[in-house]
């Protein structure tokens, strides 16, 4: 079961990935650009993702990826979208209390000549730890001191609920304590949205629930050029991809996720839309193709 001391722990006793700082893919929007920067990599029990499914099957899959031991590192990338008048932050990363690996975006964004002030706006997909954790500095201030917050209201109404806190499982409580603790610090300048809004200009909101009650995509797009931000709908690149039906550890309603899931990679391969995941490999920017009854990972430039 995951619970931030498993994290921690696992981060101890495993490496870091070096080269984190850099822009890992870029693309072209019409005339914007979309750009992944890492946030490190997760430390995670391999359990946390395999323990629901299929145990007899798993060795196979687990071979076929390169997937054995009893730890995962998962990239953590975060999404870049500026096109001249708006820097647009999908997600905040870790920061600095999370796990040694991750919490990298600062340098990331110095990296390639940004700063937090820089950012307009930061959109959540979802309000797990690696993902809006970093929203805050060392001094508990709000980290993108410029930028205008956003997240679906389904997804912020259940985390701000009090009794999400003794309903979601002890492991995972202290999730829920950490995401209020952040929201409370943006109540004052987030903006809310639902599915299909148009969020921002050429931005739109997609429901992707099932890995958290409100999880939300975003599909950017301008004329015949779309990407499609995933986050952790498609959380990983071998079992999300290979057996899409079978249920993930990581996921809150592992029943809507699948179906989330499935939905998603059928859409993405048949339109050939380009996505962006947030624990793919790559810099987590590429396709999906199908491969006999299921899909698989194509990243950007392969």
């Amino acid at each position: 079961m995951l619970s931030r001391r498993n994290f921690v722990t696992g981060a101890l006793t495993a490496p870091i990935l070096a080269g984190a700082t850099r822009s890992i893919a870029q693309v072209s929007i019409g005339t914007g650009v979309l750009q992944t920067v890492s946030d490190g990599n997760l430390v995670l029990p391999a359990d946390f993702i395999f323990g629901p499914m299929p145990q007899d099957q798993l060795p196979k899959l687990r071979a076929e990826f390169g997937l054995e031991g009893e730890t995962l590192l998962p990239d953590c990338n975060l999404t870049l979208f500026r096109d001249g008048a708006r820097t647009v932050l999908f997600d905040a990363g870790s920061g600095a209390d999370f796990m040694p690996s991750a919490g990298k975006l600062v340098s990331s964004l110095d990296a390639i000549g940004l700063t937090p002030e820089d950012i307009t706006h930061v959109l959540f997909t979802h309000a797990h730890p690696d993902h809006i954790w970093g929203v805050l500095d060392d001094f508990d201030d709000p980290l993108f001191a410029e930028a205008t917050y956003m997240m679906g209201r389904a997804e912020w109404d259940y985390w701000w609920n009090p009794e999400t806190v003794d309903t979601i499982g002890a492991a995972r409580a202290p999730f829920a304590v950490g995401a209020k603790r952040r929201m409370e610090a943006i109540e004052d300048v987030v903006e809310f949205f639902d599915d299909g809004d148009e969020v921002l200009p050429d931005i739109a909101a997609i429901a992707s629930y099932g890995h958290t009650p409100g999880h939300m995509a975003f599909e950017v797009r301008a004329g015949d050029d779309a990407a499609l931000i995933v986050g952790d709908a498609i959380g990983n690149h071998h079992a999300a991809f290979a057996r899409p039906d079978w249920p993930s550890g990581s996921d809150h309603d592992q029943d809507t996720a699948i179906s989330t899931r499935t939905q998603l990679l059928d859409r993405l391969a048949g339109e050939q839309m380009r996505l962006v995941g947030f624990h793919l490999p790559d810099g987590g920017m590429g396709r999906v193709e199908r491969t006999g009854g299921a899909y698989r990972f194509v990243p950007e430039g392969a």
